[in-house]
């Protein structure tokens, strides 16, 4: 067929990743669901206990020092913490997006939409908060109470996705926006709990900064390197400051502008007149790339910058930056003494039961509540047994709760045992909301194949 017949989709040069070699469309199917980033966060935790447990060189390599110089100002943390407060300041600012997005755009626009999953996420921290609470109040652990707050959304929608695939799709949106609520409440505890010594000074510039941004994205400056430096800076103001530097990332998404800054209609016309002015192949080749150039600078800009952003980072968050905390924080070594402790640690206790036990009863008895006393609705095609399910696996607290665990306690042993309760209350967490899950799907096939009976001549 000559090109000239072709279609012009057929004209297209797709990408390595969607090309039609067997490697490069498997891989890039994989990296395209939901899946993908759960797995990648279970193979680095499981990596990270057993290379804990080969000898001392996880500690070792991870608690190497790199510093960072400019003249006379210089910042010194180990790789560990520089994944936490640095790498991970990335994932939160994916997480303002989403935030900024459900807000603009999502289910945080309509009220009663939203109510039964913003009831479920705040059961869903309260409820286990105070079960560990139960165990650890006036206790040496007792600072830990938001560890057993937090749902881990790679790992909660992948078993949900894998589990309950042929569940109705609100379900997924439900869990989506609780696991949202959720991350906006572990910001809080971060920022407010496990926030000491604060300079209010620092605060001060991070503040004068954080206005200076907005109002520059107000005045149209649209120069991606000029935000960036004062998102360094911003960062570093509130790291210095004493407020975790994660919450930096936050307030940098909250800020991102979520409309496009180009109208699709005006930059489709001026594709057209481009298109009707220039040739498929100019001698030289490049003849018309001003036209060209200018003209993908404005089709960037019908995209909102969020938009942009989200697309940009959400696959380096989900795999890379997340996989690397698991890798350099959910090691521990499972010693005899460790384990011995841990059995008993009403550290240990507090987590495992506020996450398979406290999640769940806080996500479906405030979801119960809430639609009792007509604050909420149930969605339409869910049914209150599939809710239990998705609270079941709300108990997957993983990410998060990892780095609450090292923003709660300064004692080696204590961050062991509540490192162990992590990794178990997830476990659990997750094979029971599994099998409740697959349990729902067999009830609706088993439904659908008996009205598929009836129906039947």
């Amino acid at each position: 067929m000559d090109e000239e017949r072709q279609e012009p989709e057929d004209l297209i040069r797709m990408p390595w990743a969607r090309s039609e070699g067997r490697v490069p469309r498997v891989l890039g199917r994989f990296l395209s669901t939901e899946v993908s980033g759960g797995v990648l966060l279970l193979g680095a935790a499981v990596t990270a206990v057993i290379w804990a447990n080969m000898g001392d060189s996880y500690e070792r390599f991870w608690s190497q020092t790199l510093s960072v110089r400019l003249g006379s100002l210089s910042l010194s943390m180990d790789l560990r913490h520089w994944i936490a407060d640095g790498l991970m300041a990335i994932f939160f600012y994916v997480v303002g997006l989403e935030i900024k997005r459900e807000l603009t755009t999502g289910e945080f626009r309509n009220p009663r939409t939203a109510a039964l999953p913003v009831a479920a996420a705040i059961g869903g921290m309260v409820v286990p908060a105070l079960v560990y609470l139960a165990f650890n109040a006036g206790g040496s652990g007792s600072h830990g109470w938001g560890i057993p707050m937090a749902t881990d959304i790679a790992f909660a929608l992948g078993i949900l996705v894998v589990a309950g695939s042929a569940l109705p799709r609100n379900l997924r949106s439900f869990l989506l926006t609780l696991a949202i609520v959720d991350d906006i409440g572990a910001i809080l505890v971060i920022a407010v709990a496990y926030s000491s010594g604060l300079d209010f000074y620092a605060l001060a510039i991070a503040a004068v900064l954080l206005l200076l941004m907005t109002q520059l994205s107000r005045i149209g400056v649209r120069w991606a390197g000029l935000y960036g430096v004062l998102g360094v800076a911003i960062w570093v103001a509130i790291y210095s400051s004493g407020v975790h530097a994660t919450i930096a990332g936050v307030l940098l998404g909250l800020l991102t502008p979520a409309t496009p800054f180009q109208r699709p209609a005006a930059v489709s016309s001026e594709a057209r007149r481009v298109a009707d002015e220039t040739q498929d192949n100019p001698e030289p080749p490049d003849a018309d790339a001003p036209q060209w150039l200018r003209l993908a600078e404005l089709s960037k800009d019908t995209v909102s910058p969020l938009t942009r952003m989200e697309n940009v980072l959400h696959p380096w968050s989900s795999f890379l930056i997340v996989p690397l905390f698991a890798l350099s924080s959910a090691g521990v070594v499972l010693s005899s003494d460790t384990v011995r402790h841990a059995i008993s640690s009403p550290v240990t206790i507090g987590i495992v039961v506020g996450l398979v036990v406290g999640k769940a009863l806080g996500v479906f008895g405030a979801s119960w509540i809430a639609t009792k006393l007509r604050l909420a609705v149930l969605p339409s095609g869910i049914r209150w047994a599939q809710i239990w399910a998705v609270a079941i696996t709300a108990g997957v607290g993983f990410t998060v709760s990892l780095l609450m665990a090292e923003l709660a306690f300064r004692v080696d042993l204590l961050i062991e045992e509540a490192k162990i309760g992590i990794l178990v209350g997830s476990l659990v967490a997750g094979l029971l909301g599994a099998v409740f899950l697959r349990r729902e799907v067999h009830r609706l096939g088993t439904s659908t194949g008996e009205e598929g009976s009836e129906a039947a001549p």
